[in-house]
């Protein structure tokens, strides 16, 4: 058996891989948990109970709420490396929730506002349509709101009735 020289190296070794990171993965990776930490800071008490933070994280975004300009900036640069040592992935999860849920819901209010013109513009054959979808809204208080809002429009007049029928489809479907 030959004997090996001192300064000969034995890579048949089963070490793990090394995987190299160029410096320039690092730094995005770096700026995308910062833009994680502002969009956490932008967040009310409620939907930051939502998220999935550990204490120390959750106590520096709440300082982050308070601070100002530059005392802000460097305290998001401190949650950024903070979020360095946890997993992201969780907790932008949680914020696309949040997010998507405002989203849902403004989608809604568009609908509600497209299904507002069509009373008006269609009268009795979309509150029927819409009675169907939607039985315990009131057809008697519905029909005197289209009425009314119809006559405002003809007479040019403040849409105020054109805002209550908005309102109540709101109040009844968004709210239930």
């Amino acid at each position: 058996m030959a004997r090996k020289q001192r300064n000969e190296i034995d890579w048949t070794d089963d070490e793990e891989e090394i995987i190299w990171v160029s410096k320039s993965e690092i730094k995005r990776d770096a700026e995308q948990l910062k833009k994680l930490g502002e969009s956490l800071i932008g967040l009310n008490a409620v939907n930051l109970a939502k998220m999935p933070l550990q204490e120390n994280i959750r106590e520096a975004i709440e300082l982050a709420q308070r601070l100002r300009l530059e005392a802000r900036r460097r305290q998001i640069q401190y949650i950024g490396k903070l979020l360095r040592s946890v997993d992201p992935e969780p907790i932008q999860e949680a914020l696309d929730k949040v997010e998507n849920r405002h989203n849902q819901q403004q989608a809604l209010l568009h609908k509600l506002e497209l299904v507002r013109d069509q009373l008006v513009a269609q009268g009795d054959e979309a509150l029927s349509a819409l009675i169907e979808e939607y039985p315990t809204l009131d057809r008697q208080h519905l029909r005197q709101l289209i009425r009314a809002a119809q006559k405002e429009k003809q007479a040019n007049k403040p849409p105020k009735n054109y805002r209550e029928i908005f309102q109540y489809l709101k109040s009844m479907i968004v709210e239930q």
